[in-house]
C-alpha cells in the first residue's frame, strides 16, 4: 500500500467521522465524535499541505474542546425549577417524549403521572429534564419519573439534580421503586444503592 492510498484512507476515514457525529443525538456523543474526525483531519490535510482545511479543522476542534468543557461545567449553567402539574407546558413535554419516557419508564403514565412534585431541569434555559415524584411522610421522595431528553442525556443532568433535591428543596432521600433495568444502570453510575428491592440515595 503507498503512502499516497495511506493518506487518502485516513482522509475518507476522518470525513466519515465528521459525518457520523452529526447523526448523534447525543450532544456530548456528536462533540465528542467530531472532534476525533477534525484532529485527524488536521494531520491529513498538514500532511497534504493543505493548509486552509487544516487550519479550519484547527479551528472545528478548538469549537469542539469549548463546548464539551461547557458541559463538563454544567452545574454552573444548569437550572431546576419546580413546576406546576396543570401546567399547559408541562403536558405538552410529557406528551413530546411519551414514546422515549415509555422505553426507559414503562410503568409511568404521561396521562396519569400518580405524582404530586415536578422540577425541570434547564441547560441554558432550556428544558432538557423533568423529574416527578410523591412527597413521603417521612421527608422522602418517592421518583416517578426521572427523564432527560435524548440530546443531553449523557451530560450528567442527574449530578447537578439531585444534590439540589437532597440540598435546597428539603428531601432526606430519593427513592425508585420500579426502575428499569435500562434506567438502573445509571442509578448505580450517580450513587443509588439498591436497599430491599428499592434504590435510594441519601445525602
Amino acid at each position: 500500500m503507498t503512502k499516497e492510498t495511506i493518506l487518502q484512507l485516513v482522509g475518507y476515514f476522518s470525513t466519515l467521522l465528521i459525518l457520523i457525529s452529526f447523526l448523534m443525538t447525543s450532544v456530548v456523543k456528536l462533540r465528542l465524535v467530531n472532534l476525533v474526525g477534525s484532529a485527524i483531519f488536521v494531520v491529513f490535510a498538514f500532511m497534504t499541505k493543505s493548509y486552509p482545511t487544516a487550519i479550519m479543522n484547527v479551528g472545528l476542534c478548538i469549537i469542539n474542546i469549548y463546548f464539551l468543557i461547557r458541559l463538563v461545567r454544567s452545574k454552573q449553567l444548569t437550572t431546576m425549577l419546580p413546576i406546576e402539574l396543570d401546567n399547559a407546558y408541562l403536558k405538552s413535554f410529557l406528551d413530546l417524549y411519551r414514546e422515549d419516557i415509555r422505553t426507559y419508564f414503562p410503568d409511568f403514565n404521561v396521562d396519569a403521572p400518580g405524582a404530586d412534585t415536578a422540577y425541570f431541569v434547564y441547560y441554558d434555559m432550556n428544558p432538557v429534564g423533568l423529574t416527578m415524584g410523591s412527597r413521603m411522610p417521612d421527608g422522602t421522595l418517592d421518583v416517578k419519573l426521572d427523564y432527560t431528553t435524548p440530546k443531553y442525556r449523557d451530560s450528567s443532568v442527574g449530578r447537578f439534580l439531585y444534590p439540589h433535591l437532597l440540598g435546597e428543596e428539603g428531601f432526606r432521600a430519593l427513592e425508585f421503586r420500579n426502575a428499569s433495568p435500562k434506567h438502573e444502570k445509571y442509578l448505580k453510575k450517580v450513587g443509588f444503592r439498591l436497599e430491599d428491592g428499592c434504590w435510594r440515595l441519601t445525602k
